[in-house]
């Protein structure tokens, strides 16, 4: 059995417990009419519930990252004496293949013997350990259930029970969430920490020219230092804010003229239509943007130009920059209508009884009171627009120039890092280790956007509270 059908039967059993639990604190209650119930069924059952499945799942999680372990080393112990000496390397090769022979992944014609026999060993084991470790669920499980099922008496505190198991399930779910943050900050260090190894960080940060590409001349042979090209982050990081500044420029106006439009001066019928079509553009993939601004809004742009005198290149910074702009107007909006619609009524009737029209009410207190709010929908949107890939990939050009030109052709980080993790590459040069500092480098660029917008939301937060 294996363990999601494990899981499965668990989580079935715990519904029955909960039943079971509630019926037997009506009974309870019943038995013993004089006398006030602690908790309320619902809690009783609750109980019942997780003190028939927690013990249980706990020692499924343990089997399962033990068991594989033990497993190997009772396998590889039981190999031919030949195979002692092998590395680590050499032995993990050796277990993958009798791995799969054993899941019958492997080609039984092209097996050993002994690999046969190390498969068959490998499968009695890892039944053995299946049946073991169900036998001990159903115990531990059935163990709960009573022990639990006879605890509840009018004087029980199962309310308090159930919610420290609540908590502490928060708890951890809180920390998965920040280690995995932690995780992912400490792999990119870790990696980029290679990288500047290779190319000294102030050639990094303040480089203006990106060529990452081997060069015929080097210190020494086989040696990577000098001879990996140049790595200079300021033109993706240009390309990058200056498309990000298109969409934001297209898209912050847009965005707040569709939202106070919608919550201030729509009839409600208009409103319960336009805004689920508005937020659809949220929902189109952005392979599609991409594709529709290669095709229709870059030639458009491109003979515009023309009738006005100007180049523009059909894969530009301006093409890239407007469809994004498009494709983050309903971030914007839809949290900024949202926003809009909770400030209080009364500060819409006071300013309007003291003869402030509509829009100098909209102006002057309604979009102050919601400016937190609007401040966060930005900052969704900018981050959005920062870590896009597709749409440049397909309409910027890609073409790493140090340029404030939005006509022009240029690069952003998130293509260069895709660019540089294309294909079979060798982690520990310095080609493939930059994807990381950029990576690292976006990272610290949304924490600040995110320090910033803190502090305006505070500030703002105060005053209007």
């Amino acid at each position: 059995m294996s363990n999601i059908s494990l899981i499965v039967l668990l989580l079935a059993l715990m519904a029955i417990a909960y039943q079971v639990g509630m019926v037997r604190s009506r009974k309870v209650a019943t038995i013993n009419p004089g006398v006030r119930m602690h908790s309320r069924p619902q809690h009783y059952g609750m109980m019942v519930g997780l003190w028939a499945v927690l013990p249980a799942f706990f020692v499924l999680l343990i089997w399962a990252w033990f068991a594989p372990g033990v497993i190997n080393t009772m396998v590889q112990a039981s190999l031919p004496a030949e195979f002692a000496t092998l590395d680590g390397n050499g032995m993990r090769i050796v277990m993958r293949r009798i791995s799969n022979l054993a899941a019958n992944f492997g080609i039984v014609a092209d097996a050993a013997d002994w690999e046969l026999v190390a498969a068959e060993y490998m499968k009695q084991l890892q039944h053995s350990s299946t049946m073991l470790l169900t036998a001990l669920m159903a115990t531990l499980a059935s163990a709960g259930l009573v022990i639990s099922f006879y605890k509840i008496q009018p004087q029980l505190r199962a309310r308090h029970q159930v919610e420290r198991v609540v908590k502490v399930l928060l708890v951890l779910c809180s920390t998965v969430a920040v280690l995995t943050t932690v995780g992912i900050v400490l792999s990119m260090v870790g990696e980029t920490m290679k990288f500047f190894s290779f190319i000294k960080p102030s050639d990094f940060f303040f480089g203006t020219t990106w060529n990452p590409r081997f060069s015929t001349t080097g210190v020494g042979e086989g040696s990577l230092t000098g001879s990996q090209g140049s790595f200079g982050l300021l033109p993706l990081l240009s390309g990058t804010m200056l498309v990000a500044f298109i969409a934001l420029v297209v898209a912050i106006p847009l965005g707040l003229m569709v939202a106070i439009y919608l919550s201030e001066y729509a009839p409600a019928k208009f409103r319960a239509t336009a805004k689920p079509v508005i937020e659809v553009l949220a929902g189109i993939p952005t392979i599609v943007y991409g594709f529709f601004a290669l095709v229709t809004v870059g030639p458009f742009l491109t003979d515009f130009g023309a009738m006005l005198g100007l180049t523009i290149r059909a894969t530009s910074a301006l093409t890239a920059g407007v469809v994004m702009g498009i494709m983050i107007i309903p971030f914007i909006s839809s949290l900024t209508d949202d926003i809009i619609t909770q400030v209080p009524k009364t500060m819409r009737d006071g300013s309007l009884g003291l003869g402030a029209t509509k829009s100098e009410t909209i102006l002057k207190v309604v979009l102050p009171a919601a400016l937190p709010g609007i401040v966060g929908a930005v900052l969704l949107a900018a981050s959005r627009a920062i870590g896009e890939t597709m749409i440049v990939v397909l309409a910027a050009g890609n073409s790493p120039a140090l340029t404030a030109n939005p006509f022009e052709a240029v690069s952003t980080v998130t293509v260069t890092i895709v660019n540089q993790l294309t294909g079979d590459n060798d982690f520990a040069s310095p080609q493939s280790l930059v994807a990381f500092a950029l990576g690292l480098t976006l990272f610290v660029i949304t924490l600040l956007l995110n320090v910033m917008a803190l502090v305006i939301v505070r500030k703002y937060r105060e005053q209007y509270e």
